[in-house]
């Protein structure tokens, strides 16, 4: 680890000195804020261009932050034009700026954009957003022009998201690794406890705005989830005027809808979305094979298992949002947002159980019948207050948070045997649950100098989780109540943080960076028979340095010690039998998993629009979190014995390292635009006692678009992911693919669009193996993804790109002369 850091600084030492022989030049910057005319206010996002005495074309520009101010750097010496655009405002133009060695860094102060008089009917405004931008604390993937997501749920959506991969399965890794905090605009939900992947085909691709992905958060976020932090920003909009969209997609494996609509006017803005999607039922044929020895190796056990499931899943959200502007610096935030989500499964499965031992051996042939059924009921509300101060950029946050889900999860199973006189066995079961979780938070930002911002803030979350088990055995042909398998339980837990960091820019802006610390102590009880839950705490430092190359490249490093707590799924004792030869619980013993983050990223942008961004990773976790399945000849449960059982539980397996590197890049070629998101790591788990397990893997995805014109695009994307071996075997590889077109019209107010997945073959085939000291097993299951879909979107309504009078502390509008005498 001390090598890996060495060579990380060396790296980062290497890039500066090259970076420092390109800033040695007379290289300067200009500065200045952009204000409307009118009233004062700052002018967000206008455009800021850069142009070389007798030149047409910019060299250089940027854009204005939300506060009006704009900073362009790399400039040589010399006499520029500056312009200034905005939609809405007539286009201005500054002659004569010039940048000298005497004068390097040039403020040209508070520059005024007169609005347009007259005003158009209505506007079409054509805007290609960036497939993924860069910044320096977080990558964000926008999919506004991802046409094979179309008719989807949020799990495509992740599929393009750079260092982020998902599994066959819906299993979400984040640089290689599951445990991710994921987010719904920047809030946590209880609805990601009870089935993260669940949650997330519950979302249709249509409402997602863009992914945030931060591998390394700063000390401003919670420091749960040794893999990082996903942000899912749902759409909104908090422009004047009424605006909504109507989404609608029906194919033969999924369907789709949703509506948003979204009204301001004046200091309130409201918002109200539903969203629901299903699948349809498919089946899934399956097919398994295990062998088991004694301990003595004299008797071998074969069990052959086939057949099939029969699932669907539906789920459907709804909300609103309300945001008040109090007075021009106190600004509060209402939502509500309700989620449904829920699947069922039922199947048969054939099967041959073969024992051989000294004097012979025994055939047993029995069927077994299951039936699961799930679903969650959330509701999140949360509440948010902001307050900013005349000093820019000085601002206190107030943050309420409640949310509360509701669980079930039945199941019921039946096997019985065949050829033999033994009787059967059968269970049904329900498994109630509720979980609560308040957040509150308090964050202030208060800037020091002009290159220097310290943050600090608290937070208290506290989650209460009530579940209980229920259970009913077949005994002498009738399902009668078992005490022994029937409990319940509690599992409370809180959580207190504060945090220190700060942002600065140092060297006359050579290296901009944000560092900080954050403290989380944590308690948690439980009524789990014979556990007491240990208290902790932990100091989480995380920094993020970056440096421009010039305007066009970029590089950073950065680190976080994060940790991952056990969920309360991991942790409940609840034995799931819907399977009796391969039978599921939780581990209320689990430690909290840690984790040390290192990553090296660099950021190129090329004329004419190619771009890359390579990151390479270091991570190294103890205590980490895996899945462990261990063969038993027999297993109580409730005081029914079962037989050749396969007992899978999480356990704190000694360490991990996960290095690598992801490879993203962009290549427009005219019309056609290649993506491709590349993942190459490998990962050695130590587990004390056991050989040392080191396994690659990659996943890639290949991203084609084509401009037909016409307002007509397609595209093609595939997925590769390999096989990795783990600790107790391989776990699944597989390729999927589809195809989509669409076509835009009315203005581009409407689209159709048409989606094929994996259309030439009927199934993925999942090859999974499992071993262990005692036995092997291997499995197959033959996923159907083929479906073929057609999507419809139309988007109403009118926007208002006008900025509204500036209001003293009453809310007392400014005449035009007092506002600029309060600048």
């Amino acid at each position: 680890m001390k090598n890996i850091c060495f060579i990380l600084f060396l790296t980062i030492l290497g890039f500066a000195a090259q970076a420092q022989n390109n800033a040695t030049g007379n290289n300067g910057k200009i500065s200045g804020k952009v204000n409307d005319a009118s009233n004062n206010t700052p002018v967000d996002y206008a455009t800021i261009s850069v142009f070389k005495t007798g030149s047409t074309s910019p060299f250089n520009g940027g854009v204005t932050d939300p506060k009006g101010n704009f900073k362009i750097d790399n400039i040589p010496t010399g006499t520029y034009t500056i312009t200034i655009e905005f939609l809405g405002y007539k286009k201005l133009t500054i002659n004569n700026v010039t940048v000298s060695d005497a004068n390097k860094n040039v403020s040209l102060g508070i520059v005024l954009l007169a609005p347009v008089q007259n005003m158009l009917k209505d506007v079409v405004i054509t805007a290609k957003v960036p497939a993924v931008e860069n910044k320096i604390d977080k990558l964000v993937y926008n999919p506004a022009n991802d046409l094979t997501s179309q008719g989807g749920v949020a799990l495509d959506v992740l599929q393009k998201v750079p260092m982020v991969s998902v599994d066959i399965n819906g299993n979400v890794e984040l640089m290689g690794n599951t445990n991710i905090q994921f987010l719904i605009n920047g809030k946590p939900s209880t609805v990601f406890g009870s089935s993260i992947t669940d949650a997330l085909q519950a979302i249709p691709a249509s409402q997602i705005k863009n992914i945030e992905v931060i591998t390394n958060p700063g000390a401003k976020y919670d420091a749960s989830g040794t893999g990082g932090i996903i942000n899912i920003i749902l759409k909104d909009n908090n422009v004047q005027g009424v605006n909504g969209s109507v989404n609608l997609s029906a194919g033969t494996r999924l369907e789709n809808g949703s509506f948003n609509l979204n009204a301001k006017k004046g200091k309130i803005g409201v918002g109200v979305f539903f969203s629901g999607n299903g699948q349809l039922t498919s089946t899934t044929p399956s097919s398994s094979n295990r062998t088991s020895y004694s301990n003595t190796r004299d008797t071998i056990t074969n069990l052959a298992q086939k057949g099939s499931s029969a699932s669907k899943r539906s789920g459907y959200r709804s909300g609103f949002s309300l945001n008040w502007d109090i007075t021009p610096k106190d600004q509060l935030t209402a939502a509500v947002n309700y989620n449904h989500f829920g699947n069922q499964s039922s199947g048969a499965i054939n099967q041959n159980q073969t024992t051989t031992f000294a004097g012979g051996s025994l055939d047993t042939m029995s069927v077994n019948n299951s039936f699961s059924k799930f679903s969650t009921n959330a509701t999140d509300f949360s509440l948010a207050y902001k307050k900013t101060f005349n000093k820019e950029n000085q601002e206190l946050d107030f943050l309420y948070n409640y949310s509360y889900s509701n669980t079930t999860n039945d199941y019921s199973q039946l096997q019985s045997y065949t050829g033999v006189n033994t009787p059967s066995i059968g269970s049904i079961g329900t498994n109630p649950g509720t979980d609560k979780e308040t957040d509150i938070s308090v964050d202030y930002t208060q800037p020091v100098t002009k290159d220097v911002t310290i943050e600090t803030g608290a937070k208290a979350t506290i989650e209460d989780i009530n579940n209980s088990v229920v259970t009913q055995t077949l005994t002498d042909g009738d399902y009668v109540y078992n005490p022994l398998q029937s409990y319940s339980f509690e599992y409370n837990r809180k959580i207190f943080a504060y945090y220190l960091s700060t942002t600065f820019s140092l060297f006359n802006n050579f290296i901009d960076g944000k560092a900080g610390v954050r403290y989380e102590y944590t308690t948690a009880t439980s009524d789990f028979p014979n556990t007491t839950l240990p208290s902790y705490g932990i100091l989480s430092p995380s920094f993020v340095l970056s440096h421009k190359l010039d305007k066009t490249e970029s590089i950073k490093f950065s680190y976080s010690y994060r940790l991952q707590r056990p969920g309360y799924n991991q942790l409940n004792p609840f034995d799931n039998i819907s399977d009796p030869h391969n039978i599921s619980t939780g581990n209320p013993d689990l430690k909290p998993e840690l984790g040390h983050n290192f990553e090296l990223g660099y950021n190129k942008s090329f004329d004419k629009g190619p771009s890359i961004y390579v990151a390479a990773f270091y991570r190294y976790n103890t205590n980490d979190l895996q899945s462990f399945t261990t063969f038993l000849p027999s297993y109580t449960v409730g005081g029914v014995d079962y037989t050749n059982v396969s007992l899978t539980q999480n356990y704190n397996i000694g360490r991990e390292v996960n290095e690598g590197v992801n490879l993203y890049a962009s290549l427009p070629v005219g019309k056609l635009t290649f993506r491709s998101n590349m993942f190459f790591a490998n990962r050695i788990t130590t587990n004390p006692g056991d050989p040392q397990v080191s396994g690659f893997a990659y996943r890639i995805n290949l991203n084609a678009s084509y401009d037909f014109g016409h307002d007509l695009a397609g595209e093609f994307f595939i997925n590769d992911r390999s096989s990795q071996k783990g600790i107790q075997g391989t776990n699944p590889g597989f390729i999927f693919y589809n195809f989509a077109v669409r076509k835009q019209i009315m203005k581009k107010k409407a689209s159709i669009g048409l989606t094929a997945a994996n259309p030439f073959n009927q199934y993925v085939n999942v090859n999974t193996t499992t071993y262990g000291s005692n036995f092997n097993q291997s499995s197959l299951r033959q996923i159907p993804l083929r479906s073929f879909g057609i999507s419809l979107m139309y988007k109403f309504g009118k926007m208002e790109f006008k900025k509204d009078k500036p209001k003293d502390d009453n809310g007392q509008q400014q005449d035009d002369n007092s506002g600029n005498a309060g600048k």
